[in-house]
């Protein structure tokens, strides 16, 4: 699978998911679902590209404390939605705010792994963000005209995990949807190299590097966690989607 990676400098892991072969074999329409990361170093180039594009709305999927940071930009006619995946007030990709785990993550290789796990284990439990999925649903099959961005950080994690849900719903294979959930890594393999370089640079150590590579990579193992907490919490996707 060839993802359609819009050409816009200034914005990372940014794709047309048109094209995508669904339900009874029908192509995802393109220019109507866009998956991204940070949008907030966005160019007045790349502005006048996604308006072109047909933009009409931006979900962002981050917390308060990332929105105060990097807020999201405005752009004419186009509407902006805050919607937080999690009540977390941080993000999982961030090396200036891990608080407690800061130490971990220099000491035990295994740290960012584990507590990925943990926080997509907690996307599929936890009511808050089941009702995120939800409203992000209902604003997509709502919007019956232009495109809508979604997006977090680094248009991995709770993108992809928002993702996984509208593809399925729409009937993408599963191993199809995998393949755009990995997608991500070759996308920001160039992002992940000057930050990795930019921590050697500051001396850090190479297992907080590692970890620091794994909290800006996905995995089968993490793909496969979403799967499986739902087949164990809720006896499959189709329960877990009808509840």
């Amino acid at each position: 699978m060839q993802p359609n990676v819009l050409p816009l400098s200034s914005v990372i892991n940014l794709r047309d998911l048109g094209g995508l072969v669904g339900y009874q074999g029908r192509k995802i329409k393109s220019h109507r679902l866009i998956r991204t990361g940070d949008l907030s170093q966005i160019t007045d180039k790349d502005k006048n590209f996604l308006s072109g594009y047909g933009l009409t709305k931006i979900i962002d999927l981050r917390s308060k404390s990332e929105r105060d940071r990097h807020p999201d930009p405005l752009i004419k006619n186009v509407e902006n939605i805050s919607l937080p995946l999690s009540q977390e007030n941080g993000t999982l990709g961030d090396a200036s705010n891990l608080g407690n785990a800061d130490k971990l993550y220099h000491q035990d290789l295994n740290a960012a792994l584990q507590m990925m796990c943990d926080h997509y284990q907690d996307h599929i439990i936890t009511e808050f963000d089941q009702k995120i999925v939800v409203q992000v649903l209902q604003i997509l099959a709502e919007t019956k005209d232009g495109a809508v961005i979604y997006h977090c950080t680094e248009g991995k994690d709770r993108t992809g995990f928002v993702n996984f849900f509208v593809l399925y719903i729409l009937g993408v294979d599963l191993e199809i949807i995998r393949q755009d959930y990995l997608a991500s890594n070759f996308i920001l393999n160039e992002y992940r190299a000057k930050r990795d370089e930019k921590l050697k640079q500051a001396g850090e150590n190479l297992i907080f590097r590692s970890n620091m590579r794994v909290l800006s990579s996905v995995s089968d193992t993490l793909f496969d966690i979403i799967l499986l907490t739902i087949e164990e919490k809720f006896d499959g996707i189709e329960n877990y989607l009808s509840k």
